[in-house]
């Protein structure tokens, strides 16, 4: 249908209408004449006037031709010639494929499964098996005079394009991926094609989403595919804690083998240090000793007894060929240490 007026008709004037009334009303006599005015007066406003609601746009028809499409609020038409078509572009519409919901609340009821619902989801995979798809498709009006003036019925001409468009894309992937990993992936291949067919057929509908509700493997198979399921999950599992501890233990690892590599490394230092500081004291010995002997090593002989003595242990010893005296060692066991008990057990140093 052409969206442009017809050069050919002529719209009567409502000014003019209610002229000729006004002036039949005027040679009638009596008041029966005036309430009948009156009546078809109010007749006409009630029947021009006209309302579309926040969530609506209005598609006007002169004699069943396209004129304008008009915005939510109070409008005027011409009565009985312009006819007032009322699209809900703003309110999202559901279709369901496989199930139908009876009623929603709390707790939803759905309509007994049938023969009709069975083909609707029954569909074959790429690899040659069968899988029952259930889903949502959820639209908008977006053009109201494609949808109301180019496909004679959208609803089933949407419920058809969407059924191919599941069939097409399941048809195009495996069982496993249908089932599991690839849901979200068909959904969304599905959406696009059916987008595609949609503006391609002139629906004038805007795709929302398209969401897979239920997948499963026909009933007579669905214990084994159950078992499959269940062995893929152990399977994850176990790679996913076989991973976690790798990821616990390698950096543990790393860190104890850096740890030992840096005490290495201190080590070394310290060693390194150690040996240059001994092999400097001993040059600035050697340095003194040529400078005075004697003075340098009665030095080196007092540092030394200063170091030795204390770990000997508090001891008296008394010449053994002094006469009538007894040498006399420290008996006190309490206050010496091991070394110094092991000592005096022994005899001790003469």
């Amino acid at each position: 249908m052409e969206n442009s007026k017809s050069p050919d008709f002529d719209a009567p004037d409502p000014v003019k209408i209610l002229n000729q009334m006004k002036s039949k009303g005027k040679k009638a006599n009596g008041p029966v004449g005036k309430i009948l005015l009156l009546a078809a007066i109010g007749f006409l406003a009630f029947e021009s006037y006209y309302q579309v609601e926040p969530d609506q746009v209005g598609v006007i028809q002169r004699l069943g031709q396209y004129i304008e499409t008009t915005d939510p609020g109070p409008h005027f038409r011409i009565p009985f010639i312009e006819q007032v078509t009322k699209v809900p572009v703003q309110r999202q519409m559901k279709m369901e494929f496989g199930f139908r919901t009876e009623s929603q609340g709390a707790r939803a009821s759905y309509a007994p499964n049938s023969a009709a619902l069975t083909r609707e989801s029954l569909m074959l995979t790429g690899d040659l098996n069968v899988a029952v798809v259930e889903w949502i498709v959820q639209y908008k009006i977006k053009d109201p005079y494609l949808y109301l003036f180019k496909v004679r019925n959208v609803d089933d001409t949407l419920r058809v394009l969407s059924e191919t468009s599941m069939r097409l894309i399941v048809g195009d992937h495996s069982v496993n991926e249908v089932l599991t990993t690839g849901r979200q992936k068909v959904a969304d291949q599905a959406k696009q094609q059916l987008q595609e067919l949609a503006d391609k057929y002139d629906c004038g509908v805007d795709i929302q989403q398209l969401v897979l509700q239920d997948v499963n493997p026909p009933d007579p198979v669905k214990p084994s595919f159950n078992e499959v399921n269940q062995a893929i999950q152990e399977k994850e599992r176990l790679i996913n804690e076989a991973q976690a501890e790798m990821n616990k233990e390698i950096p543990r690892a790393r860190g104890e083998a850096e740890q030992l590599v840096r005490a290495a490394e201190g080590f070394a230092i310290e060693r390194v240090n150690n040996a240059k500081g001994d092999a400097e004291r001993f040059i600035a010995v050697y340095e003194a000793y040529e400078k005075a002997p004697a003075i340098t090593r009665k030095r080196m002989y007092l540092e030394t007894m200063s170091k030795v003595l204390p770990r000997a242990g508090s001891k008296v010893v008394v010449d053994e060929n002094s006469k009538g005296m007894t040498p006399i060692v420290q008996l006190d066991k309490e206050r010496i240490s091991a070394p110094q008990r092991a000592a005096v057990a022994t005899g001790g140093d003469r």
